[in-house]
């Protein structure tokens, strides 16, 4: 696997420029440009999914929570909800793979549970390109060179989703990270974008291989990365 990421890392290496001016002065616009004009087009099926969610899996549609954007910035993410609320005997929450349906997978397949953070974009508080937002508890596990990757605004899709997505590990996925906020571009943003259509349609690493979502982050063991 390393091998692999490797080699998907380095055509990144020979891209134009830092994107500096890009990234002061453009990304921004074209962010806003971007999910404004996907918002309107995409509003019938904005509508028909969260119709379909609140008929599936109940309210509220909308699955809200916290999430550290630019500099480590809290904001309140939006997401078509994918998981029913199925609580045991204690009243506890069941695991993700029994809670996750068939619709809720099919949703996170096609990745029609994200179209709400076209709202953030539009806000500001993400990007159409850039790391994937996590959670906040994971701020305090991450190494110094992890915790460049909130340096930029977190995106809608990324580098790390176009090679590998849940499928890699965390310091894999990270790296690839670290690796577009170095090299972010107008070139690069414009490539991710056509690459993540791409394996949306094919529905192409999706899930980890060993859990119905991505195991939970745990840290970087010192001297890994």
């Amino acid at each position: 696997m390393q091998t692999e990421i490797k080699r998907n890392i380095k055509p990144s290496l020979q891209l134009p420029g830092k994107g500096g001016l890009y990234r002061r002065f453009f990304k921004r616009p074209m962010d806003f440009i971007l999910s404004l004009v996907a918002i309107i087009v995409l509003s019938p099926v904005l509508l028909i999914v969260g119709v379909l969610v609140r008929t599936k899996l109940g309210s509220p549609v909308i699955f809200k929570q916290k999430r550290p954007g630019l500099n480590e910035k809290i904001f309140t993410l939006y997401k078509f909800r994918t998981m029913t609320d199925e609580k045991d005997e204690n009243g506890d929450l069941l695991p993700d793979s029994v809670r996750l349906t068939r619709f809720g997978r099919f949703l996170r397949s096609t990745s029609l549970d994200e179209l709400p953070e076209l709202f953030n974009i539009l806000a500001g508080d993400m990007s159409i390109i850039g790391p994937r937002p996590l959670l906040v508890e994971y701020l305090p596990l991450y190494n110094e060179r992890q915790k460049r990757r909130h340096d930029v605004r977190p995106g809608l899709s990324g580098w790390a989703q176009i090679n590998g997505r849940n499928a890699i590990s965390w310091e894999d996925k990270f790296e690839l990270d670290v690796e577009y906020v170095k090299k972010v571009s107008f070139v690069l943003d414009w490539k991710i974008i056509f690459i993540t259509l791409k394996k949306v349609f094919i529905r192409e690493s999706i899930s980890s291989d060993t859990a119905a979502t991505m195991e939970r982050f745990m840290g970087t063991k010192e001297g890994t990365f």
